[in-house]
Order: C-alpha cells, then structure tokens, then sequence
C-alpha cells in the first residue's frame, strides 16, 4: 500500500474544505480498542482507577507499553494480532511512569518519586520486558516528565520538570526548584547511571528564565534533542550534551473560534496574543520540528506549529483545527474559554515514504493526521476517532498499524474507561466520519444529536435535534443522508419571540407535513425546565407550546419524553423511564391530540438490566411504531442496544386515569454489532431513529457535546427486512 499525496482535505484556516475520500488512497481505519482495565489481574480490582498516558511500541511492533499513574505501574498489551489485542499485565514502579522508551527488550521509564512540589525526586528504571522485572535505577535528581532515545539506542534523555504547584499563587511561575535535562548513556542495553550528565537551561526563556520546566523532548537523526518549556514558552536546542540554540515559541492571533463557555458553540471569537506554550514536540526531519500548543498557565494557541532548527516559524495551523473540531461534532464548549481543544500530543512517521504529523486533541479526542511531505504546507488528510482523552500517539509504519493511549477513566459503573485504540492503513474508505458539516457554506456547530425524523417530501433528508448540552442555542439540523458521510447542510435556532428559546431540552422531533415540526422537550423540573410539546414554523419559531396534563404532572420524574411521531395526525411520545405512576418494568408511549389536547396512553415493557433501560426515539413506518430501546452502559458492560417494533392497530390507548393497555413488542434488530463495528467501546446514548418510505433505517448517537464523551456520532442505515 502507498499512502497517496493527493490532499483529502484542502488546508485553508479561513474556510476548511470538506472531508472526501480518494478512493486510490490508503487511509487509517480503526480495528480494535482495548480497555486497560483488563489489565488488571483477575481476582483483583478492575474497578479501581487506572489510565493510559504516554504509550511506545517494542522494536518489532507487536507490543505495546503504556504509562498507568494511577497504578503506579506500566501496562502491556499483546498486538502480535492488532484486531484482537491481548493483556499482557502491569510491571509496579514504585512510583508514578511518566514516559518510557524501549531499546531492544528494555524500558527505560522515567519515575515520579517526590514528596513534594518543593522536594521533587526521580528515578529512571530499567524494565526487562520479558521477565517483568525491573533490573537497574538510575537517581536522576528530580521530577522527570518526557524521556526520549536517540537514533542508535545509546543515550537517554529526560526533562527534568519539577513542575509548579498550581495551587500555588494560582500557578505563576517562577517556583523554585528549577528543572533541566538529564542524558544518561545506554550500552548493550544498559543504562550508565555514572555516566549521567545534566544539562542547565536557566536563563534562556523570557518567561520566569531562572525556573524552566521542560515538559517535553525529542531527538532527530543527526542527534540533536529538542526541549518545549511549556509554562516559559521557550524552545531549546541540545547538541553534544549543550545548548546549541533556544528561541521563543512567542504568541498566534486567532480569529474564527469559540471563546465562552457558554451552553453553544459560537465559532466567531478572536484571541490576540496568545502564547503557544507548546506541550509535545517532534521532529519532522533534520531541520524541522514539530510543536503541538496545548498551552497552560497563561496561553495555548489551540493548533501546531511546524519550526525550523533556527526558530523560525515554517507553517502554523492557526483555527485550523479549531474549526475542524466544530465540523466533526468534536468541539468541547466547556472548554472554549480555556485552551479549547487543547492539542497536547503531536508525534511524526513516515509511511511507505510519506512523513506523517500526527496531532491529538485531548479534549476534542481526535488526532489529526497529516501529509507533511512539504513542511510549509502540511495537508490535512484524515480525523481519527479516539477515546477520552488522548495523550499517547504510536505509529508503528512496518506493520501499518498507528495506536493511541487515551488516559480519561470515568469509573466502572458503565462509564467509559481508559482505553487503548489501534488502526491500521487501508485500501478502503474511511469509515470516520460518519456524519460531518464541512461543505457547508458556512461553518455549522453541531452535536449532541438526540433525534431524527424524514422530510416528508425527500427520503434522504433528515432532520435532526440538539438536546440541553446547547442550551443557549436549541436547534434543528438539516442532514443530507445521500452523501457519505452524511453532511449537516444547515442549522435552524429554535426561538421563542424571535430570541434562542431557554429552557428547553430538545429529544424529539417530527416534521408536520407542512414545513414546520414537533418538538418534545424532555424537562427537568429541578432544573425548571418544563416537560413540553412544541410546534414550530419553518424558521423554528414556537408557534405553540402544550404543557403536561395534571394527570402527569403529578408523577413526573427527571426522565421525560424522549421521541416523538406522528401518525394519523396525532402524537406519540416515548417516555424515557418509569414515572411515579408506573408499574415497574413499564414505561408509558403517549398519545396527544394536538387539536384536542387530549391525551391518553399505553404501557411498554422494559427488559431488565444492570444500570437502567429506557426508551429514546421512535419512528412509525407500515403500520407499525418502531422503538429504541436501551440501557445507558457503555463498553463491555453495553448489554441492551436495540430496536423493537409494535403493530399499530394494537395501539389504542386508555385515558390516564384508567389503567392503561401493556403492548406487545417483536425485536427486530440488536444494534450492539452496529455500535462495535466501529472498533471503538460501545456509546451508550443510542437517541435517534428514522425510517424512509422504502424501509431504510437511519440511526444517530448522542455524543454528550463531548462532555466526559469522546465525541464520537455514530450516524448509520440498513434496510428492514
């Protein structure tokens, strides 16, 4: 396979073009993920807290090892077959792993031993790989952070951090001890603890000079080390064991990007002066390294930067990827008033001889990847899908295979955990994304996507809502399904006397056959925002609003409608879980007469599970009413994903004070291989469901407005039987 030149994506900060797919090239396709939880011997706590941070591969490519802090370990994983990875155990430190490198069958892993932030220590352990053993430590003299090897295996670096208390003055620096660069010599394998040399960088950095905190390193081929000092926005040449060069990574003017956390994505801020504050760097080749600007104390310019070995600044990414994020439905409003989607990791590789710049967001959790044959002109061709939180980039190019460690655990009562994800180069298209809004004329926010309906007059567009995440622009999105992916083509705001309605939480819509739709508004009473069914013109204006009954209103519960259908001119809505009033194992469908007001009802039988099942979406098609049913687990624990069908003429609904009637429901498809084909952990928030005329099913995931999410919209079709 060759990686072909041809860009997929046009590099333009000011308009990015679309995401498309050549199909001669080879693109990277997600195989398999691997909790890291499984590392976890059994009979032992796989609840407990651990994480992957910083991941390297072993020489041969078929084994990977990762950092686990809150284990104080490092993790293993067998990919001698990457589709289906193995555990291989953790190796106890006796400490927190920051970083390890490999040379042959060693690791060499820099150790956080302090006591404190003002008495830092360290220790960089030698691990023998295939006995599990830790053989050699050498006293490094602080706080490590990044280790890095040279080209032939004979020398270590580490960056010393001894990082800043940020409880401390709210984190400024200076904050003494200062950190360095340590090298240690390696032979035959060995590390030579005497032969250790450190390496002063005080005074360089216009920023707090006399404490630097290199977080950072990276050797090139010619053996040249380069050194970020994050929090002092510097950047330091090391040759032969001295400062050869440093230079400021100074400061962008970004324009184009959401700066307020503010319940919508509103990508018309600007940012002047901003430092970049490089986290991760790399070299591209001899001349030209690699920053990714995650940012920290004080800046963060929320893209990369390529530098050549002089300091001068070959290409910056500017809102690039900023806006990239906003297409894929990636975009973190919760951190749009601080870094963004803060890019931390950036490694390079070269594949069948393309030089590749790979570049994680850890907050949007997607990695970038691009064709950097020229540095001042890099072409974006691909958006990876990881999990939360990727820190740790592997490219493994003499199998074809790129891996990425993603640190966030969010526990194990069907949370999403830690997770390693793997991915090989392919002749095929790219299955991600499945659903984007590059091509629009203008750039459209989108996510969270809670519900789907058909447009009455074209089966292959859809419509779509936003729920709560976005509370400050509730909207309805225009999706083109005859393209893949499918593309949002546009946003209607949804306005109550002509400002953003407020207190709304939109999970249902349906179109009225006249241009205009039905909402339902989930509620939240703790909340104050009301259960509701709302009618809406075209320009999605509210044109009515219908509250709950007294008969409901008396048993409500924080769970509330979740779907909405029409059929012979009168409503139906999915209640998510059981109300006050409800047998156990029984959720209501309600039926409202919008001319009447009427409303009535029927029971639906929930199965049993861990966690709770509930209903989402609903879609009416040949005379029957189709159900999303579900459980809210994610990953391994998922164990109820799917859609069930009831006859509508068994649909006739009781008044709400009677006892209402028990449906019957067939299972018509499990949707938990659906969610795994994706080689990713199954999403929990399965929320929308449409059926065109000729039987073809729609199906959308809720990515929480990546809010403890990875972000990830699943938007997938298949025909009923």
């Amino acid at each position: 396979m060759r990686l072909m030149l041809t860009s997929l994506i046009a590099l333009t900060a000011a308009a990015p073009a679309a995401l498309s797919q050549d199909a001669g090239s080879s693109v990277f396709n997600r195989i398999a993920s691997f909790a890291t939880a499984m590392n976890i011997a059994e009979g032992e706590d796989r609840a407990a807290e651990n994480s992957a941070e910083i991941m390297v591969a072993t020489e041969d490519g078929n084994r990977l090892i990762y950092s686990d802090s809150p284990l104080e370990s490092l993790g293993m994983i067998d990919i001698s077959d990457p589709a289906a990875p193995m555990p291989l155990g953790h190796i106890a430190m006796g400490g927190e792993p920051t970083t390890a490198v490999v040379v042959g069958s060693t690791a060499f892993v820099g150790v956080n031993t302090s006591d404190s932030f003002t008495d830092p220590s360290g220790v960089l352990r030698s691990v023998n790989l295939d006995s599990k053993t830790i053989t050699d430590s050498c006293e490094i003299g602080g706080q490590p952070d990044s280790v890095a090897v040279n080209k032939d295996g004979t020398q270590i670096a580490i960056a010393i951090e001894n990082e800043r208390d940020e409880d401390l003055n709210d984190g400024a620096i200076p904050q003494m001890p200062a950190g360095f660069v340590v090298t240690i010599p390696v032979d035959a394998g060995a590390a030579d603890c005497a032969g250790l040399q450190k390496i002063d960088i005080t005074g360089l950095a216009e920023v707090a000079g006399d404490d630097p905190e290199p977080e950072y390193l990276s050797y090139n081929e010619a053996g040249d080390l380069a050194v970020t000092l994050q929090e002092n926005n510097h950047i330091v040449i090391v040759s032969n064991g001295q400062v050869a060069s440093h230079f400021s990574a100074g400061s962008v003017d970004l324009n184009g990007i959401d700066t307020e956390s503010d319940g919508q994505i509103d990508p018309t801020g600007s940012l002047a002066g901003i430092p970049r504050e490089p986290d991760a760097v790399a070299w591209l080749d001899n001349d030209h390294l690699v920053t990714a600007n995650e940012g920290d104390w004080n800046g963060g310019s929320r893209g990369f930067t390529i530098w050549s070995k002089d300091g001068s600044v070959v290409y910056d990414s500017g809102n690039l990827l900023e806006q990239k994020l906003i297409e894929l439905g990636h975009y973190p409003d919760k951190r749009a008033g601080k870094k963004g989607g803060e890019p931390e990791a950036v490694i390079t590789a070269t594949y069948d001889g393309t030089p590749m710049i790979f570049v994680a967001s850890e907050r949007g959790s997607i990695v970038f990847a691009f064709d950097a044959t020229d540095p001042a002109n890099p072409q974006l061709i691909q958006a990876l899908p990881s999990g939360i939180g990727p820190e740790g980039l592997v490219a493994i190019p003499q199998r074809d295979l790129f891996a990425t460690a993603n640190e966030t655990d969010l526990g194990a009562d069907g949370a999403a955990r830690a997770h390693v994800m793997i991915y090989q180069r392919q002749q095929a298209p790219a299955a991600y994304p499945q659903i984007t809004s590059a091509g629009a004329d203008e750039l459209i926010p989108w996510g969270a996507l809670s519900a789907l309906t058909i447009d009455p007059a074209d089966p292959t567009r859809l419509y779509a809502v936003s729920d709560s995440v976005y509370s400050a622009a509730p909207a309805i999105f225009t999706i083109d399904a005859s393209q893949q992916p499918a593309r949002i083509t546009a946003r209607t705001i949804v306005t109550r006397d002509g400002q953003p309605a407020e207190k709304l939480d939109l999970e249902g819509i349906v179109s009225d056959g006249q241009g205009g739709f039905w909402l339902a508004s989930e509620g939240n009473t703790e909340k104050e925002v009301p259960h509701a069914v709302l009618h809406v013109d075209t320009s999605g204006a509210i044109i009515q609003e219908i509250g709950l009954p007294n008969a409901l209103a008396a048993h409500e519960r924080r769970f509330g409608f979740e779907g909405i259908e029409m059929v012979d001119g009168k409503l139906w809505l999915a209640v998510q879980r059981e109300w006050g009033d409800d047998p156990e194992g029984h959720v209501k469908l309600l039926q409202l007469d919008p001319s009447s007001g009427d409303w009535s009802g029927v029971h639906y039988p929930i199965e049993s599970g861990e966690g709770w099942v509930g209903l989402s979406d609903l879609a009416a098609h040949d005379g029957a009413l189709y159900v999303i049913e579900r459980d809210n687990l994610i990953g391994d624990k998922a164990a109820l994903k799917q859609i069930t069908r009831i006859s509508l003429a068994e649909m006739t609904p009781a008044p709400l004070d009677a006892e209402l009637p028990v449906l019957t429901k067939d299972v018509v498809r499990d949707l938990l291989p659906d969610l795994k084909s994706a080689g990713g952990y199954v999403v929990d928030k399965v929320e929308g469901l449409a059926i065109a005329p000729d039987g073809t099913v729609y199906v959308a995931t809720d990515n929480d407005g990546v809010d403890d999410s990875s972000g990830e919209t699943m938007f997938w079709s298949f025909k009923l039987d």
